[in-house]
């Protein structure tokens, strides 16, 4: 009888380290799950619904709450014309789909950077909506830093604004399943000043929905996400466009979720498909208390100072 303690014991003790991982499991489950959309868009937008479609799906299928899609999920044509000429109003068809997409898998959607038609002729927004559960556009948010590049030694000249209108208002965080969610656009995360405004405005998770090119992917993507994650103490979700578009258009990918402590908890790699992680509130709070930087911020000093342009 005296051998069979030790099997006992071993039967005990791996019963309890059981009943411990099971309830570590249920309380990891109780945080809502996200997931990150990785895409590659072309210049028909039929084809890139399928994709998100499909995309979608597959977050319902893996339980997420809330599914986010990159800047031009809607399409990526080859010239401004055709970019000008494609763009819809937010009341559109590829926006009633989107709606549609939402209720038929009862998820959130980000959309980031679709092709908004204005009152303009000759120019669009970059638009950054977001849908609930229940079919309802409950926030748009139109670019307002744009990616404009005239470089006269080098010959390289891209001007988003020669077809694309700033945006004139940062968005108030929106109230979520998953938190408070703030929403901008691909070259916004280059501006700390945004980030650092929504945050001030309650954001607990900042939203980059991009369309990166490969050379500055590989050198920024990654750690300027890091970086808004951890001098912010926010998530930081970041769908991505990957691959080529078109003959002149090619896309880091790297699709990614950052915690508030700037570590990375999912990631694509560079083909189309999604990343899932939670959204821990619990532990961005505890990120803040015990690294209580909004305390020590010094407002006082920084209001006195103004931008100005060196002559």
């Amino acid at each position: 009888m005296r051998r069979a303690w030790p099997a006992v014991a071993q039967l005990f003790a791996l019963k309890c380290y059981s009943i411990q991982l099971a309830k570590h499991y249920m309380s990891t489950m109780a945080h809502p799950l996200i997931a990150v959309c990785q895409m590659r868009s072309i210049a028909d937008k039929v084809k890139n619904l399928e994709v998100v479609i499909e995309l979608v799906a597959e977050a319902k299928r893996r339980s997420a709450t809330m599914a986010f899609l990159p800047e031009a999920c809607d399409f990526l044509a080859d010239n401004k014309k055709d970019t000008v000429a494609m763009a819809e109003p937010l009341t559109g068809q590829t926006v009633t789909s989107y709606k549609e997409i939402a209720i038929k898998n009862n998820i959130w959607l980000s959309l980031g950077g679709i092709h908004e038609a204005s009152d303009d002729a000759e120019k669009i927004y970059n638009t950054h909506i977001l849908i609930n559960n229940k079919g309802q556009l409950v926030a748009a948010y139109r670019k307002i830093h744009l990616f404009d590049m005239d470089n006269k030694d080098t010959g390289v000249r891209l001007m988003e604004s020669d077809y694309v209108l700033k945006g004139t208002e940062i968005v108030p965080p929106v109230s979520t399943p998953i938190g408070k969610l703030a929403l901008s656009i691909c070259y916004d995360m280059r501006f700390p000043e945004l980030s650092l405004t929504l945050r001030n405005m309650g954001a607990q998770i900042l939203t980059y929905p991009s369309a990166f090119t490969y050379q500055t992917g590989a050198a920024h993507w990654e750690m300027m996400l890091r970086a808004r994650a951890i001098e912010n103490q926010c998530y930081v979700v970041a769908a991505a466009q990957t691959g080529a578009h078109n003959k002149k258009r090619v896309s880091w990918g790297h699709a990614m979720i950052v915690d508030p402590w700037g570590a990375i908890i999912a990631q694509c790699a560079e083909k189309t498909g999604i990343a899932i992680a939670e959204i821990d509130l619990a532990l961005l709070e505890k990120v803040r208390k015990n690294m209580p930087c909004e305390e020590h911020r010094r407002t006082d000093l920084y209001s006195k100072m103004e931008y100005q342009k060196i002559i």
